[in-house]
């Protein structure tokens, strides 16, 4: 269906010189604040909303997203001396509670309930950790999802609250670091760019909050700090990770407030998992698919050469993804081409074993756990045919035992496949493809595809439980693993970014193009999916090729790629991109910024812009500008801009939202792809 005409935003005639160029920017007023703004969310939105709401199969969807969302979701289990922590998601829950149990034969009780928060469950507990003796439990709360976190420390078991920090910033589980006496924690500003403004404190407890002393402050944009300490509580090491390409490393005895550098001015990554007075260095030394490195903290720990330190797991075939340690066993997690492996060594480095994974071999793990008091380790697996389900691993006796998984089944046969397709430059790219087993490739199957493509961050299988539908309803799947990616390590990520990023783009069109050919889809019935860095390759594609597919849907994502590192956490992703004040990065950026490319006149096809009222993340002015802009010069659409409130970048979401966003989004494919819906 065509909907009545979009809302015409203001358009002034505003411009800015950079670097001898006027740039023409008619929307940056929608940078502000104020009435207009609000008026111009409101109309996108009843726009959005009128189409939405009326699209037909929107009903038939409703009580099946209901039913997928309201079952039981189980998380990894956490071991620590006192017993076992996970986060379980009952069917009328809108938040996941968090439970403990002294062992897995005992009835979980009720530690953290998220629900009891707000009555709208938009507060949520976006992380938690235990202190190695598990008698303390610390977790952080944000509201609306603006990832700024209040820190409560309760007591194990009984849930008595111990102390509380308020307005932590961006704090979290990996800048948190336990002692016996209190804890180590970073923290950042809370407002735009000031929450990229770092420091590192030491709390003891019992102290108040603004006598805590000052460890560490951290004023580059990209740089973030990472706290590791033993469970003895005898060392401290903290890695400050610039860019997702390097990190120094310095070191304190607990309870010390001054940092003595062990690794600085570096050009890789070392980042620590600490036993006893041994830690694993995880690094890209020599190794870009990543090995790991042993420094011995028992004696004075001074500023070291990395290549003189001994190696203790080589480089492998996969990219190092994860580790942890279940008493004498060192268990390391591989990526191999986005599908998971886990190895098994001895903390000398000896390889044990190969664990065998279920499923079919295209699965990914997910909260690998190692208890340091007994042979077990936990661990979450899931593919695209396998639901997100929790293990038992038994190293001594090389058993998996399943848990816990949810009462969702996929109620037809798939066919997962993984292939490889040629990129413009000839670059081999992998990518899975799912769709019914029994689909027949005649060229004409409604299709989606989605990419990201950025920050060195893989896309690994997924259960796809709300595209179960699209799914049955004779829908294909594709998820591409472009170049920018982590999917065959740090080479693979060079390769797209700063004045390469145009070969995420070209690894997207050419993913399409695959498909097309290859006869799964045509592009009367393709559609592209992205979100965040993900939103930006959807956006340039749509610029570069709108004759390319049928409908885009674009979420949470960078668009104004000349102004990104103006707003919010923007400056510290120029370490990806570059940066538009640097004249010669301003040339490359400029030609692919969505924003800047649109065409007065060039026909597009339709787009769902979605973003968030509360993303401290990605600024939703991305999407306002870029929406306003082709409502108002492009031709084909509809194009509509769907702006959510009480929710930020994706995280903390309650269950009545994520049913509603999905309705909005398959919605939108579901009617623009002209799909048949099939019933179960």
């Amino acid at each position: 269906m065509q909907p009545t005409n979009p809302p015409q935003a203001k358009r002034e005639n505003t411009s800015y010189e950079r670097h001898g160029d006027f740039v023409d920017d008619p929307y940056r007023w929608l940078e502000g604040d104020g009435e207009d703004i609000d008026t111009f969310v409101e109309r996108q939105n009843e726009y959005a909303d009128a189409y939405l709401e009326s699209v037909d199969v929107r009903e038939a969807l409703q009580p099946q997203f209901e039913d997928l969302a309201r079952t039981t979701d189980y998380g990894s289990i956490t071991p620590a001396p006192t017993g076992y922590f996970q986060e379980v998601e009952r069917p009328d829950d809108d938040q996941p509670v968090l439970y403990f149990r002294e062992s897995l034969d005992d009835d979980r009780t009720v530690l953290v309930d998220p629900n009891e928060f707000s009555e709208d469950a938009t507060k949520s507990m976006g992380w938690w950790t235990v202190s190695p003796d598990g008698e303390r439990l610390a977790y952080g709360v944000d509201e609306g999802g603006d990832e700024l976190y209040d820190v409560t420390v309760v007591e194990v078991p009984s849930g008595e609250v111990r102390e509380e920090l308020s307005a932590l910033g961006r704090a979290n589980a990996g800048m948190f670091a336990w002692t016996p006496e209190g804890f180590y924690y970073g923290r950042t500003g809370l407002e735009g760019e000031a929450q990229l403004e770092k420091e590192i404190r030491y709390h003891e407890h019992g102290d108040e909050p603004d006598e805590d002393a000052l460890v560490a402050e951290v004023d580059e944009p990209s740089t973030w700090p990472m706290l590791s300490t033993d469970r003895d509580g005898t060392h401290l090491l903290v890695a400050f990770v610039t860019g997702w390409e390097r990190s120094d490393l310095h070191y304190a005895a607990v309870g010390d407030t001054e940092l003595t550098p062990v690794v600085t001015e570096a050009e890789h990554l070392y980042t620590p998992l600490v036993h006893g007075d041994t830690a694993y260095i995880r690094t890209d030394l020599d190794a870009p698919y990543y090995r790991f490195l042993e420094l011995d903290l028992s004696g004075d720990v001074d500023e070291v050469d990395p290549a003189d330190l001994p190696e203790v797991v080589p480089e492998r075939e996969g990219i190092v993804t994860g580790a942890t340690i279940a008493d004498d066993r060192l268990l390391v997690q591989y990526e191999r081409a986005a599908v998971s492996e886990l190895e098994v060594f001895d903390l000398a480095g000896e390889h044990v074993r190969s664990l065998e994974l279920p499923g079919t071999g295209t699965g990914s793990v997910t909260g690998l756990t190692g208890n340091r008091d007994a042979p077990e380790a936990f661990f979450g697996y899931q593919s695209f045919d396998h639901p997100p389900a929790v293990f038992r691993y038994d190293p001594d006796g090389d058993e998996t035992e399943e848990l816990d998984r949810p009462d969702v089944d996929l109620e037809f046969d798939l066919t997962v496949e993984q292939v490889r397709y040629e990129s413009e430059d000839g670059t081999e790219v992998p990518m899975f493809v799912v769709h019914r087993a029994d689909l027949e490739r005649d060229g004409d199957n409604p299709a989606l595809l989605y990419g990201y493509g950025g920050f060195e961050n893989s896309l690994t299988p997924g259960f796809q439980r709300f595209g179960r539908e699209f799914l049955r309803s004779g829908g294909v799947y594709a998820q591409a693993n472009l170049r920018g990616g982590g999917e065959f390590g740090k080479e693979w990520h060079e390769a797209a970014r700063h004045e390469d990023k145009q070969n995420t783009f070209d690894d997207m069109i050419a993913a399409a193009e695959y498909l097309i050919d290859e006869e799964y889809t045509s592009s009367e019935r393709l559609a592209i999916q992205g979100g965040s860095n993900g939103g930006l390759t959807v956006g340039a594609v749509l610029t570069q090729r709108p004759d390319l597919v049928a409908a885009v849907s674009c979420h949470v994502p960078l668009l104004d790629m000349l102004r990104f590192h103006t707003f919010l956490l923007g400056s510290s992703w120029t370490s990806e991109y570059g940066s538009p004040d640097d004249p010669e990065a301003y040339e490359w950026i400029k030609e692919y910024s969505p924003y800047h490319n649109v065409e007065s006149g060039t026909e597009y096809p339709p787009v769902f812009f979605k973003t968030a009222e509360d993303d401290t993340r990605v600024h939703p002015v991305h999407a306002w500008k870029m929406a306003a802009r082709m409502q108002s010069i492009a031709e084909g659409g509809p194009f509509f801009c769907k702006t959510n409130r009480d929710t930020g970048h994706g995280t903390g979401k309650p269950t009545w939202m994520i049913v509603e966003e999905r309705l909005d989004t398959w919605s939108f494919l579901f009617d623009q792809l002209e799909v048949e819906y099939v019933a179960p």
